[in-house]
């Protein structure tokens, strides 16, 4: 039995007669662009993040450089993120003509550390962008004292915890803009590309949503420049029914989470995830950290546990972002936290058997290492 870190052939079975009524609508109308389907699911997907506003994105990416155009950066202004993030977090900056600099994480939750972030900030600073990694809520109330105290313009990066909850909560709602992926592997995931933004801010909203549609309003009403970064209609159908589902997914990934911690109490070797006392988060994965991290997940694939890495190598030591300056040992919670994390299976549909496998591998693997 071959145990995938996310069955997305499982997911599509179970909803296969909606998934193809909702694209089959889209091709029979032919309303590939724009269209009922994407205002919809910006409307449904605002009223989950219990917001009133929510802008369709091309991509996770594009609706980061969306929001950074928000933000009204100029030349050498300077965006703070994590190191220990998918690279989109940061890449986004030199789009937009600012400078990256990178911090490290909280050793329990993985999150933006504010200290770090207080001790980065310099005179050109403007942007902060803390990351909900794994889909669990960085310590907003933390963050936000250390922006306001600077004036910083603060962005959430919710790419991986739709749904997720910060002392009540949404994410998506704690910030003047968030950003969210629905990449296929995500737990609101669609088919293909594509991504989104949340604000409370009206105005914003009316400007993110022309600044992807070519700076304009109507069809040859271009009020500014802006880009082609829009939410294709087809997957906007595919995440309207996905929308459905997501509550209880959530609710099932945690109980899944709360299993594998069950499976997995008492075992030294391995550090299971934290959970903050105040945060509902939504285990889009479940990392965990072990020694001699390669030979472990090795053993796991070989014994048909499709364990992943997110992420082995932080942002500051990769090939583009030497210029930098950032030598091993800068960042080191980030540091020892990749060199040590897998992510295990979880998703929904993942059944009794199959969890019990997975940590009864992991087990198995940490063994062998120490043997």
């Amino acid at each position: 039995m071959s145990i995938p870190l996310i069955d997305l052939k499982a997911q599509y079975r179970n909803l296969k007669p909606e998934i193809d009524a909702a694209m089959a609508e889209i091709v029979e109308n032919t309303a590939f662009i724009g269209g009922p389907a994407v205002a919809d699911f910006e409307r449904e997907f605002a009223a989950f993040c219990e917001v009133p506003h929510a802008v369709g994105a091309a991509s996770g990416t594009a609706a980061l450089h969306l929001a950074l155009c928000g933000a009204k950066l100029e030349p050498g202004d300077e965006v703070v993120t994590v190191t220990h993030t998918f690279i989109a977090t940061a890449e986004v900056a030199r789009l937009c003509g600012a400078r990256i600099k990178l911090v490290d994480i909280h050793p329990q939750t993985y999150c933006m550390d504010p200290e770090s972030l207080a001790a980065a900030i310099g005179p050109r600073t403007r942007v902060v962008i803390p990351v909900h990694l794994y889909g669990h809520p960085a310590d907003m109330d933390a963050l936000d004292a250390v922006a306001r105290a600077h004036d910083l313009f603060v962005i959430e990066d919710a790419a991986q915890a739709h749904g997720a909850r910060y002392k009540g909560t949404r994410v998506g709602g704690l910030a003047p803009v968030a950003t969210f992926s629905f990449y296929p592997g995500k737990n609101l995931g669609a088919y293909g590309d594509a991504g989104g933004l949340t604000t409370q801010d009206p105005e914003l909203a009316e400007h993110l949503t022309m600044l992807a549609n070519h700076g304009r309003s109507q069809k040859y009403g271009h009020l500014f420049e802006g880009f082609n970064y829009r939410l294709d209609a087809i997957q906007a159908a595919v995440l309207r029914v996905k929308l459905r589902y997501l509550e209880q997914w959530n609710a099932r990934r945690r109980e899944i989470a709360a299993r594998y911690d069950e499976l997995l109490a008492g075992v030294e070797e391995v550090t299971r995830p934290y959970v903050s006392p105040d945060v509902e988060p939504v285990y889009h994965l479940y990392v965990v950290q072990v020694p001699d991290r390669d030979r472990v997940t090795a053993y796991l694939r070989e014994h048909g546990v499709m364990a992943q890495l997110h992420y082995p190598v932080p942002l500051h030591l990769q090939p583009a972002y030497e210029h930098l300056g950032l030598k091993p040992g800068s960042l080191p919670v980030s540091e020892r936290v990749a060199a040590r994390c897998i992510s295990l299976p979880i998703f929904p549909e993942m059944t009794e058997d199959q969890i019990q496998k997975v940590a009864r591998t992991l087990k198995d693997a940490l063994a062998k290492v120490a043997g």
